[in-house]
């Protein structure tokens, strides 16, 4: 229906359309891609009477503004937020209704990084293998959203969720990898591996949804040279030759050649969705080669 649809007025530093991913085409070279915090997207479009894969849009840092040509029910959550409907304040993390051609603004966070906006039908940008959601890495998807853009909305399938609050967790103040040691740990020097798992370091300004980069002890290598392409997984720590570990997230590439010292734990990962720049990172090893 042509007035089931999203106007973007203000498009904010980065905001994309996200989904649970494009898991399974890895040896197409295309990455899983997808929320980042997975938990906050899924938890949304149950509030708002999505499936809970719908797509909704990841927001980073400064939120957008938005204006739909029908009535919709939306909820707004990830990093806290300020949020308004025509000009008032709206609550923050609760399904609200937003009438046709009334602007919903998202402000700035407040803590976090990534908010998201999950809208009644979700969002119905055509799929590409399986998926709606936009790969930075590839250009798979949708382009991030600019100013202008108009994304098609689908039809609601349930009522909105029946709550007055919902409990949200808080933005890392830490973030603890915990890691399984290789399977390149062996191109490290013992002191190399001993740093990454005893000292502290913290979120690079540089961290995006590709990797998240960190700044802090350099990783000294026991070899030299570069290894052959091989496979990458989400959680890969790989180490290029600045010696920095970076931690590979959604849009990764799914080969590389710098060598992979660990692999963080799955779960572990959403909470580096909302770290900030600064944020103290240590890694635990809970199991070696």
């Amino acid at each position: 229906m042509a007035d089931r649809a999203l106007h973007v007025v203000r498009a904010g530093a980065l905001t994309t359309v996200q989904d649970g991913g494009r898991a399974g085409y890895a040896h197409l070279g295309v990455p899983r891609s997808g929320a980042l915090d997975p938990g906050a997207a899924r938890l949304l479009n149950r509030l708002v009477g999505n499936p809970v894969d719908a797509a909704v849009l990841e927001t980073t840092v400064n939120g957008c503004a938005l204006r739909p040509r029908s009535a919709v029910t939306v909820a707004v959550g990830g990093a806290p937020c300020p949020v308004r409907v025509a000009g008032r304040p709206a609550p923050w993390g609760v399904p609200v209704t937003v009438p046709a051609g009334a602007l919903l603004e998202v402000g700035t966070a407040v803590a976090g990084v990534r908010s998201y906006v999950a809208v009644s039908g979700g969002v119905a940008v055509e799929p590409v293998l399986g998926s709606r959601a936009t790969d930075l890495l590839s250009g798979l998807g949708p382009a991030p959203l600019a100013d202008g853009t108009v994304l098609p909305l689908g039809r609601p399938v349930g009522p909105p969720a029946r709550v007055d609050a919902v409990p949200w967790p808080a933005p890392p103040r830490e973030l603890v990898f915990h890691v399984v040691l290789g399977p390149r740990d062996d191109w490290f020097t013992p002191d190399a591996v001993r740093e990454l798992t005893t000292r502290t370091y913290r979120v690079s300004p540089a961290a995006n949804r590709i990797g998240l980069r960190t700044e802090g002890p350099v990783l000294g290598r026991a070899r030299a040279g570069e290894l052959p392409s091989e496979g990458m997984v989400s959680g890969a720590v790989q180490v290029p030759p600045d010696g920095h570990p970076v931690v590979f997230l959604a849009d990764h590439p799914t080969t590389g050649g710098y060598p992979v010292i660990a692999v963080v734990r799955a779960a572990d990962l959403a909470a580096a969705a909302q770290a900030r720049p600064g944020t103290p990172v240590r890694f635990r090893v809970v199991r070696r080669r």
